[in-house]
Order: C-alpha cells, then structure tokens, then sequence
C-alpha cells in the first residue's frame, strides 16, 4: 500500500495560510508599532492545537486570540471581521494540485493500494478531496486529528497491513515521515518550501533504504518500479 499525506503534497496549502500571516501583519500594523511577532503567533496557534486541531478554522481562531492580546483588546470588530471573512475565503478556496499528481497516481493505481491520510477538520479535508478530482483513485481516505506512530498503527491495523508493507509519501517530516519509518515503514519525503516550522525535523540516521527524498511527486513512479520491480503494464 502506498499512503499519502494531502496538504502541500498532492495540492498547494501552506501558501494560503502565509497570505494569511500577510493579511494578519497588515491588520495588526495599526495596533503595534513593529511587526507582529512570528514566534508569538506560532505559539498560540500551537497551544491552541489541542483544542481546535489542525486546519483553516483553528488557525483563524488563533490568530484573533491573538490579534485581541497583541492589541490589548482594541482590535475593532471591523478588523475580526476581516480575519473571518479569511478564513471563509480559505475554506472555499479552489484546490490547486501540484504538477505530476494526477500522472502519478494514475501510473500507480493499477499497481497498488492507494491510501490518503491527512490531518485537519473532516469536512474540510473531505471537502478538499472531492474538489481535488482525485478521490477514485484512493481505496480509503482518512481524516485524523493528529499524525503519530500510534495513529499510523490503528490505520495500517484497520486497513489489514503490516507496516513494512506501507509507504507513506509526504511533505512533512515530523507527521509524514519520521512516525511511519519508527513503525518500520516505508517513506518517501518530497519537500515543499512553505512547510509550516511546526513540522520542522530532521531525518534520522540509518534510515537510508527506507526512506526516500525526492524533487518532486511524478518522480515516485520510477522509484517505486525499481523497489518493485513491477511491468510497465
């Protein structure tokens, strides 16, 4: 089985939330005499994880916290009102897939169980994978709240596969590929250049032969083939 992680994989994402972060800094430039604090915005939208989980609703609820405390609570309604006029925007927000994504998933349907797990608000996310034009090609489709070798293990658990029979591909180091490679899986890692410094990691040592870093997704196919040595046809 070959897994997939959805956000800033198979479509764009990150950069809504950074014209977000933009938006954030041009409402706030009234309040405060310097630049919001980056570090003081991730903070509280991390703090606030357990409560809201991932995705574009609690990130916006996290920024009026803390637009209220940066502001010492003389934001105007007017500018909340602009922070939730974002965050419908990002809700509804076309879904822009990456080059190589429908190319590659067709080449390896045919070959393999598709799965996508990917982590935020169901409706969103179901949202999403509808809209993307992609949902035939996967056997399943999981919504989580969290990425962890735990969660990863009830998946493969359910699905009726071992670890070591599943790759997972992902952008993100800390969700996608360091919880499936402690679980003895497989991974292929496709870096983006907007990953959120939340899911900042490092690979481990001696994970080569497991793990796998590629440019981009229309790679995989080939890299797959010679792991597998499987047909053109």
């Amino acid at each position: 089985m070959i897994a997939f992680d959805a956000d800033d994989t198979l479509w764009e994402n990150e950069t809504h939330y950074q014209k977000g972060r933009a938006l954030f800094q041009e409402i706030m430039a009234k309040y405060l005499p310097t630049e919001a604090p980056e570090e003081r915005i991730d903070a509280i939208e991390i703090a606030n994880l357990k409560y809201y989980g991932y995705g574009a609703k609690g990130f916006i609820l996290s920024l009026i916290e803390a637009a209220i405390e940066l502001s010492q609570g003389e934001i105007s309604g007017a500018d909340i009102q602009k922070l939730l006029d974002l965050g419908k925007e990002m809700i509804t927000h076309p879904v822009e897939l990456f080059p190589h994504v429908s190319e590659t998933l067709e080449a390896l349907y045919p070959h393999f169980r598709l799965m996508l797990i990917t982590k935020g608000e169901l409706n969103h996310q179901l949202s999403k994978v509808q809209r993307s034009g992609l949902q035939g090609y996967f056997k399943l489709v999981e919504v989580v709240d969290d990425k962890t070798p735990q969660v990863y293990a009830n998946i493969f658990s359910r699905a009726g596969y071992e670890p070591a029979s599943v790759m997972m591909v992902g952008n993100a180091l800390r969700s996608d590929i360091l919880p499936v490679l402690e679980l003895g899986g497989w991974a292929v890692y496709i870096p983006h250049n907007l990953t959120w410094s939340h899911e900042h990691a490092h690979l481990p040592e001696g994970c080569a032969g497991h793990c796998y870093e590629l440019e981009h997704i229309g790679l995989l196919p080939d890299l797959v083939k010679q792991l597998n040595h499987y047909p053109d046809h």
